[in-house]
């Protein structure tokens, strides 16, 4: 299959098949799986600015609704780097005379509360409804609107230019990004910063993190694919920082163009990445290989584990469970039932593959004999909080072993 580039209208070819998926954050109830929304899971790269995204396009409305679950507040390491972030932008960025800062896609507000409290101008732009209410309640302005061209050029005209435009595990979500990045140039100012986090390209390759790919990443950026994207709309990638949160993330920074000079990293990455062959049809389709390998050696010790008699449950719910169970063909057979902390999850299925979500109480009370660890990239944090737990760990990132 081959379509056309959302960035630059070059030619996309799929390298990645993981099968028909339905949306990763869904988690319907068990009485609302009738009409589940499929999807083919296709993923390939731009041949011209390399640019790896979905050949699917799931329109926004259907991903972000007002039961949106997802809660960045509920994991305290998110909530400590958020808050990190926002103490390293009011210092660097937020400085000057009444400075203002906007976020896309503020969620909960686990960033913009610190920046709330500390009195700085801001506003966070959240078109799902219920973590708007949340964010509101913590005393931040919200604008509950999908961001655009649009978008930015009201937010300019009523509140004036940015100081900075912030954003954490969103931008590669939003499917028409010509049009945010068309909206940043338009909302920044003279000596503004766009500073996003994602996923990275060579994290998720290098750990064959295929769950990482859903409906809401529309794109998994790399610094290749980023400093093309930012000149095609006159702005510029000025610097990029690796991050270990998310399992591997880079922190990237856009200014206008001209308005900064490139920090030595950006060449630094852009070389590693040409020697990584990140930008390369052929490190896709060996990665998908590999994804095969570890979806083969999963259903392969769950069944074996069945068939001894073993107990097994799933620990945490993010919206990757779902592409894992339904690459996998992992059902109630196999998992009877995923714990995780997030009340809006809790008595709802995994979508697809059906699997209850329960509270964490239902996992120490059962004392299963293994555990899945679904989010893998809180590993650390839940193993301390589960230490009472006298089972065995299961991970498939980036290979099948027991811990």
């Amino acid at each position: 299959m081959e379509t056309s580039c959302r960035i630059c209208s070059g030619p996309v070819k799929a390298s990645i098949d993981l099968g028909d998926q339905p949306r990763g954050n869904a988690f319907p109830k068990s009485g609302e799986l009738t009409d589940e929304f499929f999807y083919r899971l296709l993923v390939g790269m731009c041949d011209s600015c390399a640019m790896v995204q979905l050949m699917a396009d799931i329109p926004q409305e259907v991903r972000y609704h007002d039961q949106y679950p997802y809660r960045a507040s509920n994991s305290s390491v998110h909530s400590a780097h958020f808050t990190g972030v926002a103490r390293r932008l009011m210092a660097t960025e937020l400085t000057g005379h009444d400075p203002f800062i906007v976020e896309i896609g503020c969620n909960d507000g686990v960033m913009l509360a610190t920046i709330a409290d500390s009195g700085v101008r801001h506003l966070g732009v959240e078109p799902s409804q219920e973590v708007a209410a949340l964010a509101r309640s913590k005393g931040i302005r919200i604008l509950s609107r999908f961001f655009d061209e649009e978008t930015a050029s009201d937010i300019r005209a009523e509140h004036g230019p940015a100081d900075a435009i912030f954003g954490a595990n969103v931008i590669a979500h939003i499917s028409h990004l010509d049009s945010v990045l068309k909206g940043v140039r338009t909302l920044l100012g003279p000596d503004g910063v766009f500073v996003f986090e994602e996923p990275y390209l060579g994290a998720v390759v290098e750990q064959t993190a295929f769950d990482l790919l859903y409906d809401e990443h529309s794109f998994v950026f790399s610094v290749s694919s980023i400093h093309a994207a930012a000149r095609l709309f006159g702005l510029e990638l000025v610097d990029a920082e690796p991050l270990a949160i998310h399992g591997g993330s880079m922190r990237y920074t856009l200014a206008q163009r001209g308005a900064r000079p490139p920090a030595p990293a950006v060449a630094d990455l852009l070389a590693t990445e040409r020697a990584q062959r990140l930008d390369q049809h052929a490190t896709l389709e060996e990665f998908a290989r590999r994804a095969e390998r570890v979806r083969d050696d999963l259903t392969t010790l769950l069944r074996e584990l069945r068939a001894d008699g073993k107990r097994v449950a799933g620990y945490g719910a993010p919206a990757k469970i779902t592409t894992v169970t339904n690459y996998c063909g992992i059902g109630t057979d196999l998992i009877p039932y995923v714990c995780d902390s997030t009340p809006a999850k809790q008595d709802r299925v995994v979508a697809g593959s059906h699997i209850p979500v329960v509270p964490p109480s239902v996992f120490l009370e059962d004392r299963p004999d293994y555990a899945v660890l679904f989010a893998w990239n809180h590993a650390e944090e839940i193993m301390a909080k589960e230490s009472g737990f006298t089972g065995r760990w299961i991970v498939y990132v980036p290979e099948v072993r027991i811990i």
